[in-house]
């Protein structure tokens, strides 16, 4: 069994574990809700500027400060991370 296939596997057996309930060695990350306008508001940036820097539309950052939809998956953890670090986001995306 090659070193790929038993990785896949393992991670496999650890999400059918969570699955059931068993949190066993997998590590659940999770967020609370953000408030996206004074994150972006700390990065002293306009809509424009935001949406530009990091790949999001002005539309739909329109709809997540006002509150009518909220960030999910990758955005959800790129706000996040945004949130924390944003010089280092703009350092790895080559905008800062």
């Amino acid at each position: 069994m090659s070193s790929a296939f038993a990785s896949i596997m393992q991670g496999l057996t650890e999400a059918v574990e969570f699955s059931k309930g068993k949190s066993g060695r997998a590590v659940v990350h999770e967020f609370g809700p953000l408030d996206v306008k004074a994150i972006r508001a700390r990065v002293g940036m306009s809509q424009n500027e935001f949406a530009s820097a990091f790949g999001i539309s002005v539309s739909t950052l329109r709809h997540w400060e006002r509150g009518d939809r909220t960030p999910q998956g990758p955005a959800l953890v790129l706000l996040n991370v945004v949130a924390r670090e944003p010089a280092a986001v703009l350092r790895a995306l080559g905008s800062g």
